[in-house]
């Protein structure tokens, strides 16, 4: 018998993520923007939807968790499963040791907070300001924020702390943390004002031994702060790929356990469709359970880390088999619908969030609708907001600000979402207007609208919804003002890429042949000539989006395929050049993964990687399936730089998909070649010229 719930009505219905805590051994769900947030003392269940759809299911357990809601979210995972019709994928998570798939649904890290349910803690969005508690950072990729004692006790010199105290946020810094966990907290420590205290909070950086009055009044008289910690990254993950396969058999009437491999890689055929299987990827912290289509499995409580359904395997278990091939596929494993990470790249019916939209709030908003809702924009201009003229909603000016307001009906109320959007080329005293005029926004309507911070390039799907069909058209510099628009230039190239939510964007980038991509479609104008071009892997909804971009620069286009560009589309581009062309874009295999060296050993990059995720103290490496690319930050250490090359060589010799001898490309932080770039959408070469740390300074 099924059982339902009145939870389950809504679950799975639109893409994104939806978060329930056990209460009482019930469901209560947890409100988007907090999102992220687990008390320590109770158990959750998690539902990640793509719409292809396919689903996550995700039981996770705080360390103080009790039997008795450990076992509810249990029974919930299990028939929240059954509802879905058998399909979905489970994953068992334990704090601390979450899953890369989990961890990459909170790009801004994930918090552990003192309590549960049982001493009266809610998950409640309030303007509450009488908020006292300290957050240990940890983590390099996978932030964790963990409420520890509010006492100079608990600090030591190599990490970040965040002393929350409701209306100020003070981000303390160790004297021996590095820049990029700085970078990192300060993520955290933005989530908290903009999600938590609705953008009401605010933000402070505090260097060790420069403590302003109000943390001493908070903490007490200063004490001797502890030495750093070592890492918990530094851990040895040679043996990560190896993995052991057993059968689970119920056929004597009794439970049995028998090995099929002592060590992968495994030939598909050992798995029989009337049996379930255990892959023991223990090393990695990973175990998997294969249910057989034609087999029930009764599910132990605390047996399962991830359990795969016949048909809905992931990537990350098809890579221990070296000959695995989908239903109906005779070349391999097929575009498997991946979750959390590059999905556009697959060319597969809408795939979690593409890259470029996911700043967290992809994965931590989600869709909260069609886009159909009421529109109102402004753009900031002498410290005012000032209407944009509605004709020409959806286009967007680098030199410019804007504030985007969203109205939409939700359980019968109307709810709202403030976007503020920076351009890369807008001023200082612009920025600093924005933000105070969303503060004043918000106030006007009760502080109850959700804020959303955008800079240029990192738009959400739900944003880029909003214009009725048409794409978010992003134009380089300039500004939408009477008068004030500078020339643009007499040749542009518009990069035209549909996102997770169907809706499209068009980004102008600059206009050289080395910007095309193989995926995606172009508009190019010069002073003589238009034309559109369609890369082999383009959509249809591309080619749709490119006509508005046409229409809006006036003239008659030509359309042009790949492989049979005229002489003078070239000579527009300032000539022929290589570009992104993989083949793998198209017809992807395995999803294009980032890692990090760290102390020389290898550490994946969770979620939806951006070119922000290149540390520029690190090694990293970009493994695109047909090719690895190892990525040199300007500060990574001798060590690493020396050491790097043979670990790449160790990481796909050890692969147990059998991917020995793949072309391993060093690249240089600054000299990032297309074949490399095109991974990342609206790469930005000047990226670097700028400190990441003074760049999330301008949002505190």
């Amino acid at each position: 018998i099924m059982v339902s719930h009145k939870e389950f009505v809504g679950a799975g219905k639109a893409p994104g993520l939806q978060v329930w805590r056990i209460e009482n051994m019930d469901l209560k769900p947890v409100p988007k923007a907090l999102h992220g947030s687990f008390y320590t003392g109770d158990a959750y269940l998690l539902l990640f939807t793509t719409s292809a759809p396919s689903y996550n299911i995700h039981m996770w357990l705080g360390d103080e968790c009790s039997q008795d809601e450990s076992g509810s979210a249990a029974i919930f995972a299990t028939q929240l499963d059954d509802f879905l019709g058998g399909g979905p994928v489970q994953y068992r998570e334990v704090q601390n040791y979450e899953s890369n798939t989990f961890l990459g649904y909170f790009k801004s890290g994930i918090k552990y907070q003192k309590g549960g349910v049982a001493s009266g803690f809610q998950h409640v969005v309030t303007n509450d300001m009488n908020v006292k508690r300290l957050l240990h950072i940890k983590g390099r990729r996978a932030i964790r924020a963990t409420e520890v004692d509010l006492s100079w006790g608990s600090f030591n010199k190599g990490d970040c702390f965040i002393i929350d105290l409701g209306k100020d946020v003070y981000q303390w810094c160790g004297s021996e943390c590095n820049r990029f966990e700085r970078l990192k907290a300060s993520g955290v420590a933005i989530d908290i004002r903009d999600n938590e205290r609705n953008g009401r909070a605010k933000l402070h950086m505090v260097e060790e031994g420069e403590e302003p009055a109000a943390v001493i009044e908070a903490l007490g008289p200063k004490t001797t702060i502890a030495p750093s910690t070592p890492d918990d990254d530094k851990v040895d993950t040679s043996n990560r790929k190896k993995g052991a396969l057993y059968m689970i058999s119920d056929a004597s009437g009794t439970m049995k356990v028998s090995p099929v491999a002592p060590a992968s890689p495994f030939k598909q055929a050992m798995l029989s469709p009337e049996e379930c299987y255990i892959l023991d990827n223990g090393v990695d912290r990973n175990i998997f359970v294969w249910k057989g289509a034609d087999k029930t499995l009764n599910q132990q409580e605390n047996k399962t880390i991830q359990v795969l359904p016949a048909g809905a395997e992931t990537t990350l278990f098809k890579q221990f088999f070296s000959d695995w091939k989908d239903k109906d596929e005779t070349t391999g494993p097929s575009k498997a619908f991946t979750i959390g990470r590059i999905a556009k790249v697959e060319q597969v019916p809408f795939d979690a969030s593409t890259l470029h939209s996911n700043k967290a709030m992809a994965a931590q908003h989600g869709m909260v609708d069609d886009g159909k809702g009421k529109v109102k924009i402004w753009r900031v201009e002498n410290g005012e907001k000032v209407p944009v003229d509605p004709s020409s909603y959806g286009h967007f000016y680098g030199g410019d600000c804007y504030l985007i307001l969203y109205s939409y009906r939700q359980g019968g109320r109307e709810q709202h979402i403030i976007y503020t959007w920076w351009g890369l080329k807008c001023t200082q005293d612009e920025l600093a207007a924005s933000a105070f005029l969303t503060v004043k926004l918000d106030d006007s309507m009760g502080g109850a609208p959700v804020q959303v911070r955008v800079t240029q390039g990192q738009e959400p799907p739900h944003l880029m919804s909003l214009f009725q069909g048409k794409p978010m058209i992003i134009h380089n510099g300039g500004t939408s003002r009477k008068g004030g628009q500078s020339q643009a230039s007499s040749t542009r190239l518009f990069h035209i890429r549909q996102s997770s939510s169907r809706a499209t964007r068009a980004v102008e980038v600059e206009a050289t042949a080395s910007n095309l991509n193989t995926n995606d479609t172009f508009v190019l104008k010069s002073p003589n000539a238009l034309f559109v071009w369609r890369g082999v892997g383009a959509s249809d909804e591309e080619m749709e989006a490119a006509k508005h971009v046409v229409g809006f620069i006036g003239g008659s286009a030509s359309h042009v395929s790949e492989g049979k560009e005229p002489a003078d589309f070239w000579s527009a581009l300032g000539g022929k050049k290589d570009y992104q062309t993989s083949k793998s874009l198209q017809n992807m295999v395995k999803p294009p993964r980032l890692n990090k060296i760290i102390q020389l050993y290898i550490n994946e990059v969770p979620g939806d990687f951006t070119q922000s995720d290149l540390a520029t103290d690190d090694v990293m490496i970009l493994d695109t399936w047909e090719q690895i690319f190892l990525w040199v930050g300007k500060e990574a250490n001798a060590e690493e730089r020396k050491g790097a090359p043979k670990i790449a060589k160790d990481y796909i010799d050890s692969d147990p998909s059998g991917r020995r001898g793949l072309p391993i490309t060093t690249i240089k932080q600054g000299a990032e070649p297309p074949t490399f770039t095109g991974w990342f959408q609206a790469w930005d070469p000047k990226m670097w010229e700028t400190d990441p740390l003074e760049r999330i300074r301008t949002h505190f």
